[in-house]
């Protein structure tokens, strides 16, 4: 699926170019909250939406009923194929319901398509939930390629990632407007609104030498010729 199409060395530094055929795509999200997916990975949503093959499925672990609600809307905005998996567990207790947990991702898993692509946080992240859903991944699913997306907050906790994502100049623009419109009990948030959304895409756009750009972290990949 995504086969190396050119190489490039710079200062000792060997840069990969990896290609996603044409053809249809099934891509899993995961997220510890409403958001989390859309913050994250919600520039590569769009991009896949715009092929037009893709199918894409979501699970949110966390949420109260106005969130749940949002989270919904949010899978709507960003081409979901369907309403998300919203098994409400509680906010920032993740840890405390391990086992639950961990079932909730096996049965998310089992009745979803066999995924291509499966986007998760990062396991280093400083908020407990995102840490654990991060960590329980590479375990759930161990075929699959695993993107584990950063979420930049109040932590500071942003690390180097080693994977990138070109993201259009448009599609940036409508990420943080999809944003913007579907969590709006996140807009009291000291440091939720547009300019911070697009300076992340910005710094990792210039990271992978383009405008726009989402990060990723990959742990392990598997390149067929």
């Amino acid at each position: 699926m995504l086969p190396v199409c050119s190489s490039s060395h710079s200062r000792g530094i060997v840069s990969a170019h990896l290609n996603l055929d044409s053809g249809p795509v099934t891509v899993l999200a995961v997220g510890a909250h409403p958001d989390d997916i859309e913050i994250g990975c919600g520039g590569a949503l769009l991009s896949l939406r715009g092929r037009g093959d893709a199918d894409v499925r979501t699970l949110v672990l966390t949420g109260t009923e106005e969130r749940r609600a949002e989270a919904c809307h949010g899978a709507q905005l960003f081409g979901v194929s369907q309403e998300p998996t919203l098994p409400g567990f509680p906010d920032a207790r993740l840890p405390a319901h391990w086992a639950a947990v961990k079932d909730a991702l096996h049965d998310f898993r089992d009745r979803s398509p066999v995924p291509d692509v499966v986007f998760v946080p990062r396991a280093d992240d400083a908020h407990q939930d995102h840490a654990l859903i991060g960590a329980l991944a590479p375990s759930v699913w161990r075929g699959p390629l695993l993107l584990h997306y950063e979420i930049p907050k109040w932590d500071g906790d942003l690390g180097r990632p080693n994977t990138y994502l070109p993201i259009a100049d448009d599609v940036a623009a409508e990420k943080v407007a999809h944003l913007c419109e579907a969590f709006p009990s996140q807009h009291a948030r000291a440091w939720w609104d547009e300019e911070f959304f697009l300076s992340i895409m910005r710094i990792r756009g210039a990271e992978a030498s383009t405008r726009y750009a989402e990060a990723f972290a990959v742990s392990k990949l598997t390149i067929s010729l």
